[in-house]
């Protein structure tokens, strides 16, 4: 669990309790579902991956989701360390293209959220597809070694100390009343996230919602995971918040609480790939096999994932009939991602 305030603090032990049962009987039924499909590795690639004892992981994902999924894997296959590295998809693709150039690739797996540069950038995985291939739509598949280990949803999160009306739609994050009690927002550049939202909000809200939402002087971050920190200390109110943070952290006591808008609700899904050259291919593989497979799949939904895997359920608290999901085109954002980065950080007098 992060580090609450003291101020807060005493309201996450409170509902600590309660959040936890929930959370037990969410991943027991989760678990339920899990067991009817369980991986089960070859004697041979076990061992192989036992051998090689390590998978080096980059990641655009959170690292309380990634710390809680290395724990499960450790539990599951003893004696395979996941080695994590996180940082904001930007980040990781400078990183990744930079070992590249020097033929010093140091990750075993990848996974980012920028689906487009990961298709450009295709060469530099390795041939893969996991033993339940089929149960993923081709929708969901970045490419042919790339596969869809987790994802997102953009909610609408406040902080309940601060807000006592909250917004009830994309719109209101335009208006004069709410930007009073400070927004955030991540800027369009950390990640195939954030340019997802922001292009859903110039499409679905408005040729203007950018320029009307930046005259409010939002707090602009440069990932996620800064700018709930500072939600939760209580330096801005309101911002776009994605449910593999918000669920989670609400559920653990958090001070947050949070919706889906009625316009829709902004999907991101990522890709997961082994790196060509991988030092440990056969520790990778096997992680990425149970990643995919329906107990990991369950695990990803149980911490704020959406899962693109065939039945799979929604996490705890969201009613699928009750949102209308917005899924952007790779296609079209191949086309517009430069200009649009570039507008947006116009709008918003932001610099990298």
């Amino acid at each position: 669990m992060r580090n609450f305030p003291p101020r807060t603090r005493h309201r996450v032990i409170a509902s600590i309790s309660g959040a936890m049962l929930a959370t037990s009987i969410f991943a027991c039924a989760m678990a339920c579902v899990a067991r009817a499909a369980d991986l089960v590795p070859s004697a041979e690639q076990l061992a192989a991956a036992r051998k090689e004892g390590k998978v080096v992981l980059y990641t655009a994902n959170f690292l309380d989701t990634e710390q809680a999924v290395s724990k499960r894997f450790a539990q599951a296959f003893p004696g395979i360390q996941i080695e994590i590295v996180r940082a904001p998809t930007g980040a990781l693709l400078t990183r990744i293209k930079t070992e590249a150039a020097a033929n010093r690739m140091i990750a075993d797996v990848i996974d980012i959220s920028d689906r487009v540069q990961a298709r450009a950038m295709v060469a530099l995985f390795a041939p893969y597809a996991p033993p339940n291939a089929s149960d993923y739509p081709a929708l969901a598949r970045t490419a042919d070694r790339l596969w869809p280990r987790s994802g997102n949803a953009w909610t609408i999160t406040y902080t309940s100390e601060l807000v006592t009306d909250p917004p009830k739609s994309w719109a209101d994050l335009a208006k004069p009343e709410f930007g009073k009690l400070r927004l955030g927002q991540t800027v369009i550049a950390s990640g195939g996230g954030p340019f997802n939202r922001a292009m859903f909000e110039r499409k679905v809200l408005g040729e203007d919602y950018w320029t009307r939402q930046a005259a409010l002087k939002p707090a602009l971050f440069p990932s996620q995971a800064q700018m709930v920190d500072a939600m939760i200390r209580g330096d801005i109110a309101i911002a776009p918040l994605v449910t593999n943070l918000a669920i989670p952290l609400a559920a653990q006591g958090a001070p947050l609480k949070w919706l889906f808008a009625p316009e829709g609700v902004p999907v991101t899904v990522f890709c997961a790939g082994i790196a060509k050259g991988a030092a440990h291919p056969n520790a990778a593989k096997l992680f990425l096999d149970w990643a995919l497979s329906r107990e990991g799949q369950a695990l990803m939904v149980e911490l704020g994932s959406f899962s693109a895997l065939a039945r799979a359920p929604m996490p705890q608290g969201v009613d699928a009939a009750a949102i209308k999901t917005w899924y952007p085109d790779d296609d079209e954002i191949a086309k517009i991602f430069t200009s649009w980065t570039d507008d947006w950080n116009k709008a918003y007098g932001y610099r990298q």
